[in-house]
């Protein structure tokens, strides 16, 4: 999996603009998860409210509040782009949330209101946070929320994250050079069966690829992009490893390539206890794991000849979970799907596990149809799950 395609996008929900705990926490992300009409019994749907998006007039124009699902037209009529907040004023319980509102734009937000005092934070871009009037709702059932989460807040699961990397790296250094001395020796058998270890121990390493640098690309890059393609000198690491070992390249053709990786993964570990992982990211990270697994392993995509993505796949959700362990103080309180998101990445792994026969992986152009959409559905709703996630996880400013 390899670090071009990581930290070089953003949240699906962020290039919409709009990132709802309302919806986000109820059902992954999916905009099914607030029946627009459950509002029966307490005054059903009401129509849309304009309120005033600006550093003077923040929260202006919610006059007259009700129970039941509510769509809020935010109207920035100042000059800078702002994030909007509808939060709890005392608990900063944050109920749903709109990016990117630009100067002289409307955007919409749509939650349930319920018994209790809400008002909005406007955080305008370059400039301190606002926050507008109280509006008190006097009854009715309001919908999730969340206290948002703060860099600070972060840290603690970065440390323990980058701690767990680091013993990692000494295990991809370890399998790395086992890998490369059976080459020098001329025993491509060997190496095959140890090629394999070694690039699932460095795929449990998914969330940090981001804090790799260049380094990513010359361990576990493609020849995506690459003028001569598989015979590019640029294409380097696991992946030329492993098309040699695949497509009858002698043990001296190899030496090379193999001294590379090794080298790469060493000055890898060597300077990881210098290198500070940015903890506004890990969230993030959780969730392009197994949306590029999905893009990538899941169609082969990245198969230069071993047949073992749908094994990769695996150690990708291992990285997952690896990255929720950490998470998980923080989502226990504010996350109310995270049981059911940690069966479903067992269940997946199961899925997963059942591609594997006697020792050995079953390659995905090998995979029936009804086995091939198995497991796309399995790891797609992890991918939906975790955007949520990653959304909880993303700091927000209070100040």
């Amino acid at each position: 999996m390899p670090l071009p395609r990581l930290g070089t996008r953003s949240l699906p929900g962020r290039m919409a603009g709009v990132l709802l705990f309302a919806l986000a926490l109820v059902l992954g992300g999916s905009l099914l998860a607030l029946s627009l009409n459950d509002g029966a019994g307490d005054g059903g749907r009401a129509r849309p409210v304009t309120v005033e998006v600006s550093p003077s007039r923040c929260g202006r124009g919610w006059t007259r509040p009700a129970p039941g699902v509510q769509t809020f037209d935010l109207r920035n009529t100042s000059d800078r782009s702002a994030e909007v907040y509808l939060e709890d004023p005392l608990s900063r319980v944050v109920f749903g949330e709109v990016e990117g509102v630009g100067p002289g734009t409307t955007r919409q937000l749509t939650v349930r209101l319920g018994k209790g005092t809400y008002a909005f934070t406007c955080v305008p871009e370059d400039a301190d946070a606002v926050t507008g009037p109280r509006v008190r709702v006097a009854s009715g059932r309001r919908g999730p929320g969340a206290p948002p989460v703060t860099e600070h807040d972060l840290i603690p699961a970065a440390i323990a994250y980058q701690k767990w990397v680091g013993g990692g790296l000494d295990d991809v250094v370890r399998l790395t050079g086992t890998l490369r001395r059976a080459i020098d020796r001329g025993d491509l058998a060997g190496a095959r069966s140890v090629w394999l270890p070694a690039h699932l121990r460095y795929g449990r390493l998914g969330a940090a690829y981001g804090s790799f640098g260049d380094a990513a690309a010359r361990i576990d890059g493609t020849d995506a992009g690459l003028p001569g393609g598989v015979h590019d000198k640029d294409f380097t690491g696991f992946h030329r490893v492993e098309y040699g070992l695949w497509h009858g390249e002698s043990a001296a053709r190899l030496r090379a390539p193999a001294a590379a990786l090794a080298k790469a993964v060493t000055g890898l570990r060597d300077s990881w206890a210098q290198t500070r992982m940015d903890p506004a990211q890990l969230g993030l990270r959780a969730h392009e794991i197994l949306e590029d697994t999905l893009r990538l392993e899941l169609t082969g995509r990245t198969d230069f000849g071993s047949g073992s993505t749908l094994a990769t796949a695996r150690a990708n959700l291992d990285g997952t979970r690896a990255v929720l362990t950490r998470l998980r103080p923080l989502l226990r309180t504010r996350y109310a799907q995270l049981n059911e998101l940690e069966e479903k990445v067992d269940a997946a792994g199961h899925t997963l596990d059942g591609f594997r026969h006697d020792g050995r992986w079953t390659p995905v152009d090998r995979l029936s149809l009804a086995q091939r959409e198995r497991a796309d559905s399995v790891v797609g709703d992890l991918v939906e799950r975790l955007a949520s996630v990653a959304t909880l996880c993303d700091p927000r400013r209070t100040v």
